[in-house]
This record gives structure tokens, C-alpha cells and sequence, in this order.
């Protein structure tokens, strides 16, 4: 709805139901590898669920760990589920700043960072997680330096930071956990900042 603002516009329409269907999709895998995760680790409580030993042996490791990454690379935008965060810039700025920079999108990489605990240590994991915020990464850095639009570079600057999250989380050591910490924290204050500036640009001079 925030999205779809601009509701006379067919392109918000569009990019708002784009933005639905992805994130929607993505929880759907989400939920389905909790209920799996759940029913292993024998609680729905986090904190029992990273203290249980053996997780990573569980026969139903590769199902609910691929669900759960297919659940969090769709909430955080990771490749190749990236398309629908520019594309929700067209929402006002605030819901920008608020939403697509800095709170709703981290969802994603703070479940993971939170799981983590319980799920790393194999090759899936692992693998998976640096590979996806690898080509992210490049995606984002790469697709933001051809845009004219204030607000769409600063989506792909926010892809590509998501993709460094997720990056780190991948490497998996205490000095890379403690870095992801830092900066999804820092980027969310410096990022809403900078949407906010866009928006009042394009507020006093009518363009981005």
C-alpha cells in the first residue's frame, strides 16, 4: 500500500504488486523452512533453537536451511530477487527512508545473522551465503553507477550494502559477524538520512 502511494499511477500499481508478490513468495519459503527448523530443533523459541547441538546433522538440514535462505535473500533483495528494491522507489521518500532503506529490508539478513549460530558451519550455508552477497554486491555497486535518478542510486548503493551484509555473514568468523553488526547499523542511519536529503531536493527543485 505504501509502495502503490501514487495509486493513480499504473507504474506504482505495478511496482507495488511486483514488490507484494516477491516478498510474499519469499515469506511463503521463509515460513515453510521454519516449520521444518522448528520442528528439528523440537521449540519456535530462538534462543533454544541456537542452543541446540546438532542442527547442521539434521536430515531435514538441506530443506529448511535452503528455505530459509530462499526466504531472506527474497526479504533483503540478494540476487537474483534484487529487481523489485529500485523499483520500489517509486513510493514517496519517507516510506523510502523508513522502509526500503534502513528497517524492512534488513529483516532478511537479521534473521540470518540470527540463526546463524545454529546453521553455519557447512558448505550450504557457506556457500550459498557468499555467493549471493557476492554477485549483490557487484550488482549493486555496478547498476548504481549508471543511474541519474538521486533516489535509484541510492537503492542500488542499499543492494549492494545488503549484499556486503550478507557477505560477512557468510565469512562467518567473530571479526566478520562483529563488522555486519557495525555497519547494518550504521547504514541504517546514514541511508534513511540520505533518502530524506533526496526527497527534499526533488521537493524544492521538482526533479531528482
Amino acid at each position: 500500500l505504501l509502495i502503490g502511494f501514487e495509486h493513480e499511477s499504473k507504474a506504482a500499481r505495478a511496482k507495488a504488486l511486483q514488490a507484494l508478490l516477491v516478498t510474499g513468495a519469499g515469506g511463503l519459503a521463509l515460513l515453510a523452512g521454519l516449520l521444518l527448523l522448528a520442528d528439528a530443533a523440537g521449540s519456535w523459541r530462538l534462543s533454544t533453537i541456537v542452543a541446540t547441538p546438532g542442527l547442521t546433522a539434521a536430515p531435514a538440514y538441506p530443506a529448511f536451511t535452503a528455505l530459509i535462505l530462499l526466504g531472506a535473500f527474497a526479504k533483503s533483495a540478494q540476487v537474483p530477487f534484487h529487481f523489485w528494491l529500485p523499483n520500489a522507489m517509486a513510493a514517496p521518500t519517507p516510506v523510502s527512508a523508513f522502509l526500503h532503506s534502513a528497517t524492512m529490508v534488513k529483516a532478511g539478513v537479521f534473521l540470518l545473522a540470527r540463526l546463524s549460530p545454529a546453521l553455519d558451519g557447512t558448505a550450504l550455508w557457506h556457500g550459498t551465503l557468499l555467493a549471493a552477497g557476492t554477485f549483490t554486491v557487484l550488482t549493486g555497486a555496478g547498476l548504481g553507477l549508471v543511474q541519474t535518478d538521486l533516489k535509484r542510486i541510492l537503492a542500488y548503493t542499499t543492494l549492494a550494502v545488503l549484499g556486503m551484509l550478507m557477505l560477512l555473514i557468510g565469512v562467518g568468523t567473530e571479526l566478520a559477524l562483529q563488522s555486519m553488526v557495525v555497519l547494518l547499523v550504521g547504514h541504517a542511519l546514514y541511508k534513511a538520512a540520505l533518502f530524506m536529503t533526496a526527497g527534499a531536493v526533488d521537493h524544492a527543485a521538482g526533479t531528482r
